[in-house]
C-alpha cells in the first residue's frame, strides 16, 4: 500500500532521457507484483513455460531491465528481506484480499465474465520464493547489480541513495520519502496516456523526480515531521493511519502542534496497533546493510539465451534483439560518459 502523500509533495516531470549515466535503486518486489499483475493473458493467466511455470516476473524483469538499459540507465535491483514485525497485520490483509480476489476470478471465469476476470486474476499476484530466485539469476546473467536488504527493500534503496551508490529510488509508493530518500523517481519507463484502474477515464502519466529536500522546504518541516505525517495518514505498519485525517489534515495539525506525540492528545478515537514511537523509529533507523557490491558488466547473451529461451520458451529472436539493442544503449552511455569526463578534466 505505502503512505499516500500524492497531495503535498512538489515533483518535477522530467524525460527518461535525462536519465542517461544515472543509477537508479529499484525496488524489486515492487516490481515483480507489477510484472505478475499485469503481464497475463485475455482471461487473467499469468504466462507461462510449457512446463506450468509462470514467466510473467521474467518477462517483464527482462524487458524493462533491457529498455533501461538501452537508454543508458544503470538499474539497481533491492530484494526485500524480513518484513519487521509491525508489518504483520498489514500482510494479512493484503493476503484475504488475495484470496477473496481467487474467488470473484474463479467464479467470473465459470460465468464467462472475461474482462472481469481479468481485474481479479490481477489482485491475486503472489510472489513466490523460486521467482526471486528466477529474478536474481537473470539479472547475474545480464550484468545487472542486485542488493539483498536485510528487511525492507525501500528502506535499503533509500540508503544506496544516501551513502550516494544510486543516484535515485525508483518506486510508485512514497515510503523511500519517509526513509530518508534525497531523491525519488516515480513512473520509471511509463510515459503518455494510461488508463485508470477499474475506470474508463485516462490520464497522462509520465516519469517524475521528487526531491526530499524541496519537499520539507515547501512544506515548511523537518523529516521528522513528514514521517509523523505518514503515520496520521496511514503506513504499512499502521495502515488505517487515524480516521479522518487526511494529508491535508495531517499536514495542518503537525504544523500547529510540532509533533506526533502533541497532535495525538487532541484526537479522538486515535488507535494505533502499537505505540506511534515504534512506527516512527523504523523510518529513522531502519534495519539496512553496507554489505554489498555495486558494479555492472556487459549481458552474457548466450546465458540468457539458455535460460529464457531453452529453459523457459521464450522467443530466441526477440530476446537477442532486446539483448543487442541494451548493449548498444550501455556503450553509448559508457562512450558519451567517458568524453564528457575527458573534457571536465581538461
Amino acid at each position: 500500500m505505502g503512505v499516500d502523500l500524492g497531495d503535498l509533495v512538489p515533483r518535477t516531470i522530467i524525460d527518461l532521457a535525462s536519465l542517461r549515466g544515472r543509477s537508479v535503486a529499484i525496488d524489486a518486489y515492487n516490481a515483480l507484483y507489477q510484472f505478475l499483475a499485469i503481464i497475463r493473458q485475455p482471461d487473467g493467466t499469468p504466462l507461462m513455460d510449457s512446463a506450468g511455470r509462470i514467466t510473467s516476473h521474467l518477462s517483464g524483469l527482462f524487458y524493462r531491465t533491457c529498455n533501461l538499459l538501452q537508454l543508458g540507465i544503470k538499474p539497481i535491483y533491492v530484494f526485500d528481506g524480513k518484513p519487521p514485525a509491525l508489518k504483520e497485520a498489514e500482510i494479512k490483509s493484503r493476503m484475504r484480499v488475495k484470496e477473496d480476489a481467487i474467488k470473484k476470478y474463479e467464479a467470473a471465469l465459470r460465468e464467462g465474465r472475461i474482462e472481469e476476470a481479468r481485474k481479479y486474476a490481477q489482485m491475486t499476484a503472489h510472489l513466490k520464493d523460486y521467482m526471486a530466485e528466477d529474478a536474481k539469476r537473470l539479472l547475474n546473467l545480464m550484468g545487472v547489480p542486485w542488493v539483498q536488504a536485510p528487511s525492507e527493500g525501500e528502506a535499503q534503496a533509500a540508503h544506496l541513495v544516501k551513502r550516494g551508490d544510486a543516484d535515485y529510488c525508483a518506486s510508485q509508493d512514497y515510503d523511500s520519502l519517509l526513509f530518508g530518500a534525497p531523491c525519488l523517481l516515480r513512473n520509471l519507463t511509463i510515459s503518455g496516456r494510461r488508463k485508470l484502474p477499474r475506470k474508463e477515464v485516462y490520464v497522462e502519466v509520465n516519469p517524475e523526480v521528487i526531491e526530499l529536500k524541496r519537499v520539507l522546504e515547501e512544506l515548511d518541516i523537518t523529516h521528522e515531521q513528514l514521517i509523523d505525517i505518514g503515520i496520521l495518514i496511514g503506513t504499512d505498519y499502521n495502515p488505517e493511519g487515524v480516521r479522518g485525517v487526511g494529508p491535508k489534515t495531517a499536514l495542518k495539525l503537525i504544523k500547529m502542534y510540532g509533533s506526533l506525540e502533541r497532535v495525538l492528545p487532541t484526537l479522538k478515537g486515535a488507535e494505533f496497533p502499537v505505540e506511534p514511537s515504534k512506527i516512527k523509529e523504523i523510518f529513522l533507523n531502519p534495519n539496512v546493510t553496507d554489505n554489498y557490491r555495486i558494479e555492472w558488466r556487459e549481458p552474457n547473451v548466450e546465458g540468457i539465451v539458455d535460460f529464457l529461451c531453452g529453459e523457459r520458451d521464450f522467443s530466441e529472436d526477440r530476446v537477442r534483439k532486446a539483448v543487442e539493442e541494451a548493449i548498444k544503449g550501455m556503450r553509448e552511455a559508457r562512450a558519451k560518459r567517458t568524453l564528457e569526463e575527458w573534457f571536465r578534466r581538461r
